[in-house]
């Protein structure tokens, strides 16, 4: 990742005698290639570029992408709430551009994901592929179909869905979700949300909630301390319950 002098940040895969062109420059490869993390390159036009690897939440926002990507503030409480870990089976649907899919495959977890649209699949396997590797893609596998329609090859630990109607997948989970396993959905309108939690009223869940992630950073300039102007507010909602088995 180069940061250039106003903080603008651009992704940049290296290759030997590849070259970065902007509005202030070329700044060629082969200057970084081997450079120590954090080192600062020129360009041409004598611009200075600091060279840095990306963090995941800097790739997720600048990785190329087909739909949508959920935002880094929501993929670190969908890690938390939907408590993916080491060694799971995760059912994911509505897999997008892969930013979801990276997240829970880089602490570990098994991932399974459902998507319609072939070109965002693919882009979801190659931008996996580009943050984690290729060893990734042996616990990532997604498949171009309908969850709506139904779902196979269970038992899965955890269940995140990135859909518009995610309570159409829920008679579907509880014939493919372990006992005590964590079903998650990210729905942009509360209305959404709302026919989730309905679909989760039966005895088969419990500990269902429905919550939102607000993101403020502030300004620090020596005495001069506020919130910034401007913040990332609602993005979506995120409705979780606990599968208690039928």
């Amino acid at each position: 990742m180069l940061v250039d002098s106003k903080r603008r940040h651009y992704l940049v895969t290296l290759k030997p005698q590849g070259e970065f062109h902007s509005h202030k420059g070329v700044v060629r490869h082969d200057d970084l290639i081997g450079a120590p993390e954090g080192s600062v390159v020129a360009s041409t036009r004598n611009e200075p570029y600091r060279a840095l690897r990306p963090t995941l939440e800097d790739f997720v926002l600048l990785m190329p992408r087909g739909a949508q990507v959920i935002y880094p503030k929501d993929l670190g409480a969908i890690l938390m709430l939907a408590d993916i870990a080491p060694g799971q089976r995760v059912f994911e649907s509505g897999v997008g551009s892969g930013a979801l899919s990276t997240a829970m495959l880089r602490v570990g977890a098994d991932v399974v994901g459902y998507e319609l649209r072939d070109e965002f699949a693919r882009r979801a396997i190659t931008n996996v592929a580009a943050f984690l590797g290729d060893e990734a893609l042996r616990r990532y596998r997604v498949e171009l179909r309908d969850a709506y329609a139904g779902v196979d090859d269970g038992p899965y630990d955890r269940m995140v869905l990135d859909l518009p109607e995610p309570w159409q997948v829920v008679p579907h989970a509880e014939k493919v979700l372990a006992p005590g396993a964590v079903w998650c959905a990210y729905t942009p309108s509360i209305v959404q949300a709302t026919q989730a939690r309905e679909a989760l009223a039966s005895a088969a869940w419990a500990e269902a909630r429905t919550l939102e992630v607000l993101h403020r950073t502030w300004h620090v300039d020596g005495l001069a301390v506020r919130p910034d102007h401007r913040m990332v507010a609602h993005t979506g909602f995120l409705t979780t319950a606990r599968f208690c088995g039928r």
